[in-house]
């Protein structure tokens, strides 16, 4: 079945009553939407590696018009740990027809996210960490920008960076490590550092004229503002610690670590040699 067939399938007119019992978003075959997705994400990949920015730039439009791709979001922000937390708009997707309501809903033109809700989360050393808890809408439309953005990100990542990454994990850290440091002639040296609020602090002039995806979309994200105690604040740097696609954008940020050399970071930091 085509891509076309299933959302004339799914669509409104064709569905009456059985949208209306939300049984259409039961009858989703999964393994086919995971199928296509990956299809797409294949291509962008391969059009990434070759330098083919106007094709990647095609195929990431039409995976983020793909139904397979927004029932992918959508299953994504109702079946995480956050799936219970609400944004400033309090709505939360928990019936298979709010589910394929906001299917139907995720459009491109009109778009315009809403501001994130501002929480504190206690830190190990007694302090809080700030958090953005962007609305349902807002993080069902990054979880599909993210697909979209994935191959890109992983085929131009540094081979040796771990965090935040698809099919990555503390131990394949551990064991790139030690052969690294397993060596007769390995260096002697180990530096470790932190980059004091960088998800805070990253530029978002350089996000937007570095990150490979709809220019607009990206703005009107960084752009959105938060609201704390009924109040609207700006945002004028950084990326919400909360937000789907903000760890993928921050590895996007610091690629290129691994070849460094007095690199300025657009975080506003200066790297000593």
């Amino acid at each position: 079945m085509t891509v076309q067939a299933v959302e004339d399938r799914f669509s409104p007119a064709e569905t009456g009553a059985l949208s209306a019992k939300g049984n259409a978003w039961n009858q989703i075959d999964w393994d086919q939407a995971n199928r296509e997705v990956l299809r797409l994400q294949a291509r962008i990949a391969k059009a990434t590696a070759v330098g083919r920015w106007n094709k990647v730039q095609a195929l990431q439009r039409l995976l983020t018009r793909s139904f397979y791709a927004k029932v992918l979001a959508v299953k994504r922000v109702t079946s995480n740990r956050g799936k219970r937390t609400a944004g400033v708009d309090g709505q939360l997707w928990s019936t298979p027809k709010s589910k394929m309501t906001a299917v139907r809903q995720m459009r491109h033109r009109g778009y315009r996210p809403q501001p994130l809700r501002r929480i504190y989360i206690p830190k190990a050393n007694g302090k809080t960490r700030p958090l953005g808890i962007p609305t349902m809408a807002d993080r069902a439309m990054q979880a599909l920008w993210l697909m979209a953005l994935l191959p890109v990100a992983e085929t131009t990542a540094d081979p040796n960076s771990y965090g935040f990454r698809p099919k990555r994990s503390t131990a394949d850290a551990i064991e790139q490590a030690f052969c690294s440091l397993a060596k007769r002639d390995c260096a002697q040296w180990v530096l470790e550092g932190d980059i004091r609020a960088c998800f805070d602090q990253i530029s978002h002039d350089w996000l937007l004229a570095n990150i490979p995806m709809d220019k607009s979309v990206l703005r009107k994200w960084l752009k959105a503002g938060f609201c704390e105690s009924g109040e609207w604040f700006p945002t004028v740097a950084g990326t919400p610690q909360g937000g789907i696609a903000s760890p993928t954008l921050a590895n996007m940020v610091l690629d290129g670590l691994e070849q460094w050399d007095g690199l300025l970071l657009p975080i506003g930091i200066n790297v000593p040699n």
